[in-house]
C-alpha cells in the first residue's frame, strides 16, 4: 500500500439482523427498502459504463496465465491540496442488512495468508483491467443479487482520472496465474457519483455487473456474501485481498482481523489495523464473520492508508450512497 506523506494514498499494485431485513441465500436476493434498484431518497443514481461485447469477448483471450501475474498493482496517491477537498457525507438512513451472518471468531494476526476455507475463498478474488495502456490489478467479492453477477469493488479499481478501466474481468479464487472458477468479463462497470464526479475518497465505492460464463451466472458457480448497509462503526471486522506489492506478490488470499474504528482525520471511513499492500483495494470488509463457514457481511472495501499509519488501513462506510450504488448494480 502506497501511503502518502499528508494525505490519504490508495490501496492498488493497493453486514446480527437489524431493521429492514431480507434474508436471501445462494446466488440471488432482493434489496430491501423499496422497489429493486429504487434510489434513496436524495441520492444521486450511480455511474455506470455498458461495456461493448466485442470488448467482453476479447477480454477471456487477453488474460492469459502471464498477463495476470505480470499486472501491476495500480498505485494511486492524492496531493495535499486535495486532500483538504475532502467532504463528510451527507447523514445517512437507518441500518439495513441484506443475508445475515453470524457472530465471528477468534481474531488471528493481521496480514496473514487465509487458510481458513469456506465460502470466501471463492467469493473474493482479483480484479484485472487495462489503465492508462497498462495491465493493473485490484481485489473484488462476489456478493447476493439479483442478476446474481455482482462484484463490488473499490472506485478507483473501475474508473480514475476520469477513464473507466477496459479489458475488465473478475477471477474468483485466483491461484498464482490460474482461474479455478473462470475468468468473469464485465458487462458493466458502476461507481458513486461521488466518485464520478470529483473522486471523493468517502465514496470510493465500485461494482461490476459479470456477463455469464458457459451458460451459468458467477454467484451459482462461487456463491455469494451477504451485505449491510447503514450498520455502524467501531465493530469487529475481516479485511481480504490479494495484494501484490512487496511483501506480498498476489499469489495468495491475505486477511486481516481486528476491532475497526472510525478514521479521526480527514474522511467519515472505518479503520482497521492491516498491512497489506497495494493491489488488495477493494478486497472485501466483513462484519459478522464467522471462520468455520467463510461467510459474512461486507460493510466496506479497502481503499487508502497514511504514511504516518503505517499499519493500518481504512475503507468507505457503506451507506445510502453505496446501497444505491448496490441496487443500480444488481438490477443491471
Amino acid at each position: 500500500m502506497r501511503r502518502h506523506r499528508t494525505a490519504p494514498g490508495f490501496l492498488l499494485a493497493l453486514a446480527a439482523l437489524l431493521a429492514g431485513t431480507v434474508a436471501a441465500t445462494g446466488s440471488a436476493g432482493a434489496a430491501p427498502g423499496g422497489p429493486a434498484g429504487e434510489t434513496p431518497a436524495g441520492t444521486a443514481p450511480a455511474a455506470a459504463r455498458a461495456v461493448p461485447l466485442a470488448e467482453q469477448r476479447a477480454s477471456a483471450a487477453f488474460w492469459t496465465a502471464d498477463r495476470m501475474r505480470g499486472a501491476a498493482p495500480l498505485d494511486l496517491s492524492l496531493t495535499p491540496a486535495a486532500a483538504q477537498s475532502l467532504r463528510a457525507p451527507a447523514a445517512e438512513g437507518g441500518a439495513t442488512t441484506v443475508v445475515p451472518g453470524t457472530a465471528p471468531a477468534a481474531f488471528p494476526q493481521a496480514g496473514a495468508p487465509w487458510t481458513g476455507g469456506g465460502a470466501v475463498v471463492s467469493t473474493s478474488g482479483r480484479v484485472f483491467f487495462t489503465f492508462q495502456g497498462r495491465t493493473a490489478s485490484c481485489s473484488g467479492n462476489a456478493v447476493t443479487s439479483q442478476n446474481a453477477g455482482t462484484v463490488i469493488t473499490a472506485g478507483h479499481c473501475v474508473k480514475y482520472q476520469g477513464s473507466w478501466h477496459t479489458n475488465w474481468v473478475f477471477v474468483p479464487g485466483y491461484d498464482n496465474g490460474q482461474a479455478p472458477y473462470g475468468q468473469w468479463a464485465a458487462s458493466r462497470t458502476l461507481t458513486t457519483p461521488q466518485w464520478e464526479a470529483s473522486e471523493d475518497i468517502n465514496h470510493d465505492i465500485g461494482a461490476a455487473v459479470v456477463a455469464p460464463l458457459d451458460g451459468r451466472t458467477l454467484t451459482s458457480v462461487v456463491g455469494a456474501q451477504g451485505l449491510q448497509f447503514n450498520g455502524g462503526y467501531n465493530k469487529r471486522m475481516y479485511a481480504f485481498g490479494f495484494p501484490a506489492a512487496s511483501p506480498y506478490d498476489g499469489t495468495k488470499l491475505i486477511h486481516c482481523s481486528g476491532n475497526s474504528s472510525k478514521d479521526f482525520l480527514l474522511t467519515q471511513d472505518h479503520g482497521l489495523g492491516c498491512n497489506m499492500t497495494g493491489g488488495s483495494s477493494g478486497g472485501p470488509w466483513f462484519t459478522g464473520f464467522d471462520e468455520a463457514t467463510g461467510r459474512g457481511l461486507q460493510v466496506s472495501v479497502n481503499s487508502f492508508g497514511y504514511t504516518f499509519l503505517p499499519n493500518r488501513m481504512f475503507g468507505p462506510y457503506f451507506g445510502d450512497v453505496a446501497k444505491a450504488l448496490y441496487d443500480r448494480a444488481q438490477t443491471s
